[in-house]
């Protein structure tokens, strides 16, 4: 049995290089095979990408999300053009609307989200996708602007109707830990009128720690828990949704199913 971790901040859980090579060894020893490391600046991902050029089985996105709307760095166009060339960069992310921290305005933040889609198009790479309290935003300019490769909604936190929506496009779900909190019953809901080739997993770590750790700062090495609780959720054995999920992120980020 292994799990792929589709999100995963990195630079964000530590600082050190060694450091961070431990979280990705914890990960795997906890049968966390392979993950995605998600960047919020491009400066933050320059750092990562360094600093794990050595772990094979880490992926990488690179992309400027709504946080850094109003910095997102000089010649940041360019500077994505090129990190996509790097080996194991396989994504556009995380990007995306952000209405509830307010970063910059409105106008702003989806000049930066349609920016980089048609840059996600151009580069013929799939895009992740961060939606906060903008939702409505988010899906009227994926229909329009959504790249041929297709795009996760990561750390989905609409409702069963927006999914049944969302459905209709090139598009995954992917749950983090909140899925594992009693009340994330919008969560629950979704989940049931997923379809299961559709689904994926992600720490979100540092953030989003199921319920059992509560308290602690998430790592890629608690995944499993969430895991455990969707499988109790979609009445399907472990090891048979571990596959499902093993399947699904490989087959969208178009890497060898190994």
């Amino acid at each position: 049995m292994q799990y792929f971790d589709t999100h995963a901040h990195i630079g964000l859980i530590v600082d050190d290089p060694i450091e961070q090579l431990i979280v990705i060894q914890e990960a795997r020893q906890a049968q966390v095979a392979r993950l995605v490391s998600i960047c919020n600046s491009l400066h933050d991902f320059s750092t990562v990408y360094e600093n794990l050029k050595s772990a094979v089985n880490v992926y990488h996105a690179v992309g400027v999300s709504p946080s850094e709307v109003q910095n997102p760095g000089k010649n940041w166009i360019e500077t994505i053009e090129r990190s996509v060339q790097l080996p194991r960069v396989i994504a556009i992310g995380e990007i995306g609307l952000d209405y509830y921290r307010k970063f910059g305005d409105k106008n702003s933040q989806i000049e930066l989200f349609i920016t980089q889609l048609d840059l996600a198009t151009k580069l013929n790479m799939p895009v992740i996708i961060h939606n906060r309290d903008a939702g409505h935003d988010v899906l009227d300019i994926l229909r329009d602007r959504l790249p041929p490769k297709g795009g996760i909604l990561h750390c989905y936190s609409e409702d069963a109707q927006y999914a049944e929506k969302a459905l209709e496009l090139n598009l995954y779900f992917s749950f983090a830990g909140n899925l594992t909190y009693r009340n994330a019953r919008n969560l629950h809901e979704t989940l049931a009128v997923l379809p299961p080739d559709r689904i994926l997993i992600e720490s979100e770590s540092p953030f989003m720690v199921p319920a059992e750790y509560r308290g602690k700062r998430n790592m890629p090495k608690y995944l499993p828990m969430t895991a455990a609780s969707m499988a109790e959720m979609m009445d399907m054995d472990e090891e048979e949704l571990a596959a499902q999920l093993w399947e699904n992120s490989n087959r969208f980020f178009g890497l060898a199913n190994e």
